[in-house]
């Protein structure tokens, strides 16, 4: 039998992670620093998105976030191409009795049109999902099928700015430390496959959104401590962590800061322009 060709971005993608889905969810355990991550995401969205509200998640990976939310009370209808990551995220979802609170189905967030359980209340992306694709705006002019108003948009996204990479210069690593200033696309290479990734600055999505939408709030997430792929250094270096780690949560808030590191959660309102119009007050006559 001949082998399958690959030609589409989506197809090498979706490929390329059903292959190492297995590996993704051994990487992340015993991993404190990307647990540390992540629950830095979680509490960064209760603060803006209520307990019992109805999540869609784009790019859902094996289920580690959908499991986690389930817990904290949310529902997440979660989404993904790769038929491989999916599969590991129905059996966690069936090993924990999830089911009445996760619900999933094959689905890439550039095809948002008949999304079961639409309108959300909320849409979420965790860990550069969305950045392999050249511009948001496609997605965003989708959001409002699947999106409540009023509702909110929550992504952890990739910046051009990565602090921990740029420190690469420092031990000869150039192609590493300034990988994410390229004008164009970055190639990724995922068990044999190569696909495209693009970094996007905060001020870049934020245009994107457009008038619609309102930024909530703004967050580095692993501004000056090491980047999710390193997962030896805590335990190498325990009190430099936790100092790192103090002064992160410090920092993360603040500009410039907000819009650097490993990745950045952006938070965003949902205000159509009907929503608007009823929230201004009305106008009197001159």
């Amino acid at each position: 039998m001949p082998p399958t060709v690959i030609d589409s971005q989506d197809e090498i993608i979706a490929e390329a992670f059903s292959r190492t889905a297995e590996k993704y969810d051994a990487f992340a355990e015993d991993h404190p620093h990307l647990t540390r991550m992540r629950n830095k995401v979680y509490a960064h969205m209760t603060r803006h998105i209520r307990p019992s509200s109805c999540i869609l998640e784009l790019n859902a990976g094996t289920g580690t976030d959908a499991v986690q939310l389930a817990q904290r009370g949310y529902s997440v209808h979660a989404t993904d191409i790769s038929p491989g990551m999916l599969n590991r995220l129905r059996e966690k979802v069936q090993d924990l009795n999830l089911e009445d609170c996760i619900t999933w189905e094959a689905r890439s967030f550039l095809s948002l049109d008949d999304v079961p359980g639409a309108p959300f209340d909320a849409v979420f992306s965790d860990l550069g999902g969305l950045n392999c694709v050249p511009d948001l705006t496609p997605v965003i002019q989708q959001l409002p099928k699947v999106l409540k108003a009023g509702g909110i948009v929550t992504w952890v996204l990739m910046p051009h700015v990565c602090l921990w990479e740029i420190g690469e210069m420092f031990r000869g690593n150039f192609r590493l430390a300034f990988r994410r200033f390229a004008k164009n696309a970055v190639r990724a290479n995922l068990e044999g496959l190569q696909f495209d990734i693009y970094y996007f600055s905060p001020q870049q999505v934020i245009q994107w959104f457009g008038e619609e939408y309102d930024l909530l709030a703004l967050e580095g997430l692993s501004v000056i401590t090491p980047t999710a792929e390193s997962k030896k250094f805590v335990r190498q270096f325990p009190r430099l962590y936790r100092a790192l780690s103090w002064l992160d949560d410090r920092l993360s808030t603040r500009w410039p800061w907000y819009g650097w590191g490993d990745f950045y959660i952006l938070t965003m309102r949902y205000k159509p322009q009907l929503l608007q119009a009823a929230s201004s007050p009305p106008r009197t006559a001159t």
